[in-house]
């Protein structure tokens, strides 16, 4: 893993946790999401590998979720465009609980479509997004404890994938896109 990688792995989640508790300082109460609601919405209600477990308005207009992602088995031969998601909006971190798998970030789009604005994708998980394929990038190996801080309009997406890599998702939404209040509908 490069430096600066390791350097926002290890620092990157810390600095986010400040900068998220000092936003959120004017929302006036804290929202706790436990391992069950977790778990619950990584159950699923549909075929969507993502999960969002809650969206919470943090004041000062912004909003903050959480989501959960399950991605099985999955390769793209090197030479190979990568398929990947950019959103325009939505700043995500991610933190790998298990397994693991190869992230391709940036690269050069050599083909792109809007995800449709009345799709779920769009309207609870990640708002206006567009779906790439890409070529190059920067290639790095991220498992169980490792954290990734994906800035808005970055392609991301997985080139290898051996068995399976769950991860959860933070997502800052500086725009208010995602709907405040949301809560998985498993979660009791």
């Amino acid at each position: 893993m490069n430096r600066r990688l390791f350097s926002m792995a290890i620092y990157g989640p810390m600095l986010l946790l400040q900068s998220l508790a000092a936003i959120a300082q004017g929302s006036g109460a804290a929202t706790h999401v436990s391992e069950s609601d977790i778990m619950a919405a990584l159950q699923g209600i549909n075929n969507l590998p993502d999960q969002q477990v809650r969206t919470v308005d943090v004041g000062r207009g912004m909003n903050i979720a959480i989501g959960v992602l399950h991605r099985g088995a999955t390769s793209t031969d090197e030479g190979e465009g990568v398929s990947s998601i950019a959103h325009h909006n939505i700043i995500e971190v991610y933190y790998v609980l298990s397994g693991s798998g190869i992230l391709v970030t940036g690269g050069e789009v050599v083909r792109e479509r809007e995800v449709p604005a009345a799709s779920e994708i769009v309207k609870e998980l990640v708002g206006p997004s567009v779906l790439r394929t890409i070529s190059g990038g920067e290639s790095v190996v991220i498992s169980e404890g490792d954290a990734v801080i994906i800035p808005a309009g970055i392609s991301h997406g997985f080139r290898k994938i051996l068995d399976s890599i769950t991860y959860l998702s933070i997502r800052v939404d500086p725009d208010q896109v995602l709907p405040a209040g949301y809560k998985h509908p498993l979660i009791q």
